[in-house]
């Protein structure tokens, strides 16, 4: 079952990171393009922390119950965005939609089989999609809230993207970030008509 998890959270991860490299080239940056990034090779988006630290992290913290990571993130010079600000947005809503619509397929799918299977596929995907909307740097929470901030705040804000996995850890050994990816996997997963992940793990 762990290799079955790690997999699902590789492809997930993958195409996550690449919708963020393609919504940023269609608006005008083509910096992850020329990055080679543009691929669903997975080997090209392994980070050592994101990707295999922060999930074992998790993983064996949480006794098996629950794993979640990131891929590196895509290069995006946002001074190439045709409109910045709007853009930076736009790129940044794109791994987590992408991860929305993923789950959104297997809920169909377990819909018409329920094969426990796809409840995995479809807990990693919104874990890691509510997980990115979390307003720390670097995460796309981030880029979101900053692109409502005025300029002077953003700069301010993302002076801190530097101690982002800190304050990661500081949020998940003080017992808020569980929590609060858990709501919300909850209720995305009460609009898929899917088991909550809460409903799974009280079994």
């Amino acid at each position: 079952m762990l290799i079955l998890t790690i997999f699902i959270l590789l492809v997930a991860m993958t195409i996550h990171e690449v919708s963020h490299g393609l919504a940023a080239h269609w608006l005008g940056d083509d910096t992850a393009k020329r990055a080679g990034r543009l691929t669903l090779n997975p080997l090209r988006h392994i980070d050592l922390f994101w990707t295999v630290l922060l999930p074992a992290f998790l993983y064996f913290t949480t006794g098996g119950r629950f794993m979640i990571g990131m891929a590196k993130p895509v290069p995006v010079d946002f001074s190439k965005l045709r409109n910045p600000r709007r853009d930076m947005i736009l790129v940044a809503l794109a791994g987590p939609l992408a991860n929305l619509m993923m789950a959104a397929v297997l809920a169909f799918f377990y819909g018409i089989s329920n094969n426990v299977h796809l409840l995995y596929g479809i807990y990693l995907n919104l874990g890691l999609a509510v997980f990115n909307l979390i307003p720390i740097p670097p995460l796309d929470g981030s880029r979101i809230l900053a692109g409502f901030l005025p300029r002077r705040w953003a700069v301010s804000f993302f002076s801190v993207e530097r101690f982002g996995f800190l304050l990661i850890i500081l949020f998940y050994t003080t017992g808020f970030l569980m929590p609060c990816v858990r709501a919300g996997m909850d209720v995305l997963c009460r609009l898929l008509q899917v088991p909550t992940l809460t409903q799974w793990l009280s079994r």
